[in-house]
């Protein structure tokens, strides 16, 4: 019997250090510095950059930990220390402990390809100094860390209006769109049960965020694209709470499925949810049913999303379960508060894996 949990790992943990390689980025190869550069218009700016940057304006100035700014080391136009330092406070400033400074910003060989250069540090241990290097694209609006990710003073703008206009599965949560987090996610992946958890507890504890759903089933498996069809069907027939009554029994009974037994399950699912199991099953077959699944797989490829489980809050991509429940909330928070969304966050209560 061949057993149902397809793709569960494949490198989910590299995957996951691409997805918050922005948020902790870690030294990577460190490059010559240029010899002799010659100044550029971001130059002047640069000499700002000696002072450490924190996020909350109010908090007291730590000693500078970092090493004297080279003016030398600025020899590209753009982005501008002032723009670095504002994408890095969306992608950090949930971290109010983190503090960085921007080292280079300089041309490389390649056309229009730019090296930065942030050195960064904890205020509880400003010894201890990280190097810290990406390149930004010669459009100016992607950064390459270990993955390919957004840059700009608003990097995930683009991503929240398309998911704003066009992630319309099941939800629950908040009515308004302003805080959505869109949770693409596999019932038949492990993974995605425990982010299902994840969310669920988002959503009770920031009574101001939707949770959406949009199917990513694994490439290749008919049985992850059937349950997500059947899914689709329960939808139909009784609605979202419906829906996400079959989602948990689906996750529920997923241990152990194979082939011969998933129909069973996923028949036991939809009658948990109120459903007629014979008239999910004629559903799921049809190619409306099989359209809708496929527009969910499409969205997430338009949104940069190819395996699940993925949360995007925001237009902001995180992984689910690969943070610490108390910092995934705290990024969700600090998102909104970027976004202009007042959060009323409630104390966690539950214990998260």
């Amino acid at each position: 019997m061949m057993k149902l949990m397809v793709n569960e790992v494949r490198s989910m943990k590299t995957i996951a250090r691409m997805m918050v390689v922005m948020a902790g980025m870690g030294a990577v190869a460190r490059a010559q510095a240029p010899a002799a550069p010659v100044m550029s218009p971001a130059t002047a700016e640069a000499a700002q950059a000696a002072a450490p940057q924190a996020p909350p304006a109010n908090a007291a100035a730590p000693v500078n930990p970092f090493p004297p700014v080279n003016l030398k080391n600025f020899t590209a136009s753009s982005p501008t220390t002032a723009e670095v330092n504002a994408y890095l406070k969306q992608i950090w400033g949930f971290d109010d402990t983190r503090i960085w400074s921007v080292a280079a910003i300089v041309k490389t060989p390649a056309p229009g390809v730019v090296r930065v250069i942030v050195f960064a540090a904890d205020k509880t241990h400003p010894e201890k100094v990280s190097r810290n290097e990406f390149f930004i694209t010669p459009d100016g609006k992607h950064a390459i860390a270990g993955g390919v990710v957004d840059f700009g003073p608003k990097p995930f703008a683009d991503r929240r209006a398309l998911l704003q206009q066009e992630a319309d599965g099941p939800a629950e949560g908040a009515a308004s769109k302003d805080l959505l987090m869109v949770l693409f996610s596999d019932f038949l992946n492990g993974r995605s049960k425990d982010a299902q958890e994840v969310a669920n507890n988002l959503v009770k504890d920031i009574p101001q965020a939707r949770l959406v759903i949009e199917y990513l089933p694994a490439d290749g498996s008919p049985y992850a694209m059937h349950a997500a069809a059947e899914g689709v069907c329960v939808r139909k027939a009784k609605g979202d709470a419906a829906f996400f009554a079959y989602g948990q029994e689906v996750y529920n009974r997923q241990k152990g499925l194979t082939a011969e037994t998933l129909q069973a399950a996923l028949d036991a699912a939809v009658v948990a949810a109120g459903a007629d199991a014979k008239s999910v099953a004629a559903c799921s077959a049809t190619p409306e049913t099989k359209a809708i699944v496929e527009a969910s797989i499409a969205l997430g490829a338009k949104a940069g999303v190819d395996l699940a489980p993925i949360l995007v809050v925001n237009g902001r991509v995180l992984p689910p379960v690969d943070v610490s429940y108390d910092v995934l909330k705290r990024i969700v928070a600090y998102q909104a508060q970027l976004d202009g969304i007042a959060v009323k966050v409630q104390p966690t209560l539950t214990n998260l894996k």
